[in-house]
């Protein structure tokens, strides 16, 4: 009889604190044995020889929209779990407002939660939505099991997920931090951004860069500050998802440094991609905030490497592609990249290969941090005890990226046809295989 469901040999393992050849011992879901410098020789249902590779915690992707239930035809959590499994990814955070209906009650919770049990393949959380309707659901959801609130301070583009007032976003926080959860802004100003887009377009300036030009940094700065000030007042932990930039993370920084606690995530796309991909792409590189300058990637990777992010989230946004085709002016059509399946890849390459950042802070960021962030005490590394969520990669392999080899049930990125070193070779999610060699090894 086996003593382990599933013995990893051989490999490197990466932990935020180092990187250690020895083997994981698997068995029930859980790492059971992690050996440094001595084989674990035991029966085992299954060994996988990783010799060469690196062993990661599986990433867990705080910010992804798979839109299920109500609007599937974008993605769904049947494709988009596919996603993430090929992307590396173990857990997910999915974001409340794109489904319909939205997570804004328990009821619309436990809609999701019965829909990703029996279509997820990688682990599911969800977010719950900060709405002016629903402050008197808070409770509720934070008891049901969301991983935090998420709230627009400008329009969110979903018609049944409005945006929070400054009134609703203070009485929210109030009632958010008396119930020990945290908040998640959008955080863009809409007086800024609605001015500064009905000049443009009245001038007929619809061109990328006036798109980009109508949703300025000062707008993120602007609503930061005012939301850091509703923080400090109300005693709610924040977090700030997609900066696009590091002059709204220096923000931040100075608030931190007060006391306030406050985090800030970016995305791969802004650590990637430049308004000139806007631009040559199209709307398949258009999100909000919107892509920014080269510059302003360059200080993002220095706020990476110098530890003021504290985790990198997808923002997977995905739409068929009717919605995301512009014919000459870049304010019409949907805002939302599809990248939720490149994040390693883009941390690899770009981070790894071309900036030299270690793969212990990689692993701190799309792992370890959002574990301990959002209180998933049994994610986040590799250790005995600890959930068996890994991936394996292969640092010297190199591809590039095509349309065929996405998961998602819209075939289109701004990444396809982009070559990336590093390579994801099996996702275990559990203890159990679900990704290996570009196939799902398993049924939902």
């Amino acid at each position: 009889m086996a003593t382990f469901d599933l013995i990893i040999k051989n490999g490197k393992i990466v932990t935020p604190e180092a990187i250690v050849q020895g083997d994981i011992a698997i068995k029930d879901g859980k790492i059971k044995e992690v050996s440094v410098g001595k084989s674990i020789e035991a029966a085992a249902s299954r060994e996988i020889n990783a010799e060469g590779l690196h062993v990661l915690p599986g990433l867990i992707d705080s910010h992804v929209h798979f839109n299920e239930p109500g609007r599937t035809e974008w993605e769904g959590l049947e494709t988009g779990s596919r996603s993430l499994a090929a992307g590396g990814v173990t857990t997910f955070f999915d974001m409340p407002l794109n489904s319909t209906p939205p997570t804004i009650n328990k009821e619309n919770l436990e809609l999701k939660r019965i829909a990703a049990n029996e279509k997820s393949i990688v682990n599911p959380r969800f977010w719950g939505g900060l709405v002016p309707q629903n402050i008197g659901d808070l409770k509720d959801l934070h008891e049901n099991g969301v991983i935090g609130f998420k709230a627009f301070m400008s329009p969110s583009g979903i018609a049944d997920f409005d945006s929070a007032d400054d009134e609703t976003l203070y009485k929210g926080m109030k009632e958010i931090a008396s119930i020990g959860s945290l908040l998640a802004v959008h955080a863009e100003s809409t007086v800024i951004c609605d001015q500064l887009a009905k000049e443009k377009q009245s001038q007929g300036k619809t061109s990328a860069r006036d798109f980009v030009e109508s949703r300025p940094i000062i707008s993120e700065i602007e609503a930061v500050r005012r939301i850091i000030s509703y923080a400090e007042a109300t005693g709610c932990k924040l977090h700030i998802v997609h900066a696009s930039s590091r002059k709204v993370i220096e923000v931040i920084r100075e608030a931190q440094q007060r006391g306030v606690d406050v985090t800030v995530e970016t995305c791969p796309h802004y650590l990637s991609l430049t308004v000139k991909d806007l631009e040559e792409k199209g709307g398949l590189a258009k999100c909000c905030p919107p892509l920014r300058d080269e510059e302003e990637v360059e200080n993002l990777w220095n706020a990476v490497a110098n530890g003021e992010i504290n985790v990198i989230g997808s923002d997977h946004s995905p739409a068929p592609a009717s919605m995301k085709e512009i014919k000459g002016n870049f304010f019409e059509g949907w805002g939302g990249i599809s990248g939720a399946q490149s994040t390693l890849n883009i941390m690899l390459t770009e981070g790894y290969f071309k900036r030299n950042l270690p793969l212990e802070k990689i692993v701190e960021l799309t792992s370890t941090n959002p574990a301990k962030l959002f209180g998933l005490d049994n994610k986040g590394t590799i250790a005995a005890g600890y959930d068996a969520d890994l991936t394996i990669i292969n640092l010297n392999e190199s591809f590039e990226l095509k349309k065929e080899d996405l998961f998602y049930r819209h075939q289109h990125s701004p990444y396809v046809g982009k070559t990336f070193k590093g390579k994801v070779k099996t996702t275990i999610v559990a203890g159990q295989v679900v990704f290996e060699n570009e196939k799902i090894m398993v049924e939902k």
